[in-house]
């Protein structure tokens, strides 16, 4: 990328509407633009132009004789540096039509006009300091946005929020680094700068910051990608029934044939403003055939994925088949870490007695059953409650041991179904101070700051020299500094950039 080029590109999205915007933004985009557009009334010279005001004319086409009329347009001008990239930049309002669209840009290549490259708008306001890495990765997020806890993310991060809760901390530990690096440039008097114990406190209290926000991604990634909800049980439960009810179309292959569903299948689905991504999953049984193998491992793997999951269970089988296949599913989930729901289908040609069999005893059957989980997990259970290792409260007992009962061949109570999963997600309080991690980029980097944290403090329980301290802190401080861009390269910023939209 050149910064002496002139560039342009159409920012609004492709296709038929009823205006277009072009944008410019370069050193010569106020000529370029003058050079094809004449002001109703006086014609506006390049030293009448007044910044960030709109001026109503037209686009013609000045290359033949008679000059023609192109479009009707509203042309903004902004000045260097107040405006998106920070340099001279031109917005022109066309309409929307296809044909204007591409001939407004044919005559701003013509005048010396380059074509933006994708992200390249957004690219130029990094260079020029309009904002730093993690904020202009933002602007993306917040454009992709598709419900109000992630639009709530990104504006957090594009307003700074967790570019400076890293430079605090970043500024911290650049100091300890400076004092640990002038103790080198004295080692042979022995003396020693940074104090043992305050590097010690803050290396703690750094790493618990940085573990916070690495434990965040977790839900950060689901709002972003939608929260993942596993929809499992035995072959011919229903769970394929049970996506297509959900998302309201035929989306999975309904069979009578067990073994259908080989593979997973993925859709997203908005509940009340919050990105669900469910997962249809082949149905658990024993089996010698290869391929419903495969699809059986890919079950239990997504099941150790999702934040919620779908028990279910066929309501036409009997209770100890029933309770079997409840405990299959319950042996696969930490119900400490995710929240499980058990619904009974086929509720509509089930016997009546089963219901009340599984309703008067099945905690009876169920009790012991989560006991073990809950401590093979680490944590313990009461008459009430159920607590992680630390004595957090997770469930209460009878939400974790209950039944819901569906018809999803009917669509009989999956509306209900649908709030108890809304019900049961654990979000934080999404305001303007909350900082969640979604950008897999940024936890990586993270990952990798906490290591050389954690090396760091190892290397002064070990008694290790300054220098060798003073190398990992600078590991930290270059994987915090690569999330916003404090220190980078044109590779990582060729991917960053390259996955936005051209035109932004």
């Amino acid at each position: 990328m050149s910064k002496n080029d002139t560039i342009c590109a159409v920012s609004t999205a492709s296709g038929v509407g009823a205006i277009a915007v072009i944008r410019l933004s370069g050193a010569e985009s106020h000529k370029i633009a003058l050079f094809i557009f004449r002001k109703k009334g006086k014609q506006l010279d390049i030293n009448d132009i007044e910044p960030n005001k709109a001026y109503y004319g037209e686009i013609f086409d000045p290359i033949k004789d008679d000059k023609p009329m192109v479009d009707d347009v509203l042309i903004t001008f902004f000045k260097a540096p107040h405006s998106y990239t920070g340099e001279d930049s031109v917005e022109i309002s066309c309409h929307g039509s296809v044909f204007i669209q591409q001939k407004i840009l044919e005559l701003l290549v013509v005048r010396g006009c380059r074509l933006a490259k994708p992200g390249e708008f957004s690219k130029r306001a990094f260079i020029n300091d309009k904002f730093d890495l993690a904020q202009a990765e933002a602007v993306a997020d917040l454009i992709a946005s598709q419900n109000e806890a992630e639009h709530r993310i990104a504006v957090n991060q594009l307003k700074g929020g967790f570019s400076n809760e890293l430079r605090d901390l970043r500024s911290k530990l650049v100091d300890l680094t400076s004092l640990l690096e002038l103790e080198l440039d004295f080692s042979e008097e022995d003396v020693e700068f940074a104090d043992r114990t305050k590097l010690y406190e803050l290396l703690n209290t750094a790493l618990k910051h940085i573990g916070k926000l690495t434990d965040s991604f977790r839900m950060g990634n689901a709002i972003k990608n939608g929260i993942p909800v596993a929809i499992v049980g035995e072959t011919n439960t229903g769970k394929s029934t049970l996506l297509n009810a959900i998302l309201g179309e035929e989306r999975a292959i309904v069979s009578d044939i067990e073994g259908t569903t080989r593979d997973t299948i993925e859709e997203t689905f908005n509940i009340d403003g919050l990105m669900y991504r469910f997962i249809d999953t082949a149905g658990i049984r024993e089996t010698s055939e290869t391929i419903e193998k495969i699809g059986i491992e890919r079950t239990f793997k997504k099941i150790s994925e999702a934040d919620i999951v779908i028990g279910m269970l066929d309501g036409t089988k009997s209770v100890k088949k029933i309770i079997e296949a409840w405990k299959t599913i319950v042996s696969h989930v930490n119900v400490l870490k995710q929240k499980l729901l058990i619904i009974v289908n086929k509720q509509d040609i089930m016997d009546v007695a089963t219901m009340f069999t599984l309703n008067d005893d099945y905690i009876d059957y169920m009790k012991p059953t989560f006991e073990k989980n809950i401590e093979n997990y680490g944590g313990y259970m009461t008459d009430e409650y159920c607590y992680s290792i630390t004595g957090m409260d997770l469930y209460d007992i009878r939400e974790l041991m209950t039944f819901s009962y569906i018809s999803a061949k009917n669509q009989e109570d999956v509306d209900g179904l649908k709030q108890n999963i809304h019900h049961c997600t654990t979000l934080p309080n999404i305001d303007g101070s909350t900082t969640l991690v979604a950008n897999i980029r940024h936890f990586e980097a993270l990952t990798h700051a906490k290591e050389s944290l954690e090396q760091v403090k190892k290397g002064m329980d070990d008694k290790l020299s300054a220098d060798l301290l003073a190398q990992d802190l600078r590991q930290a401080l270059y994987y915090i500094g690569s999330i916003t861009g404090e220190v980078t390269n044109s590779e990582v910023l060729g991917n960053i950039f390259g996955r936005f939209c051209i035109g932004k």
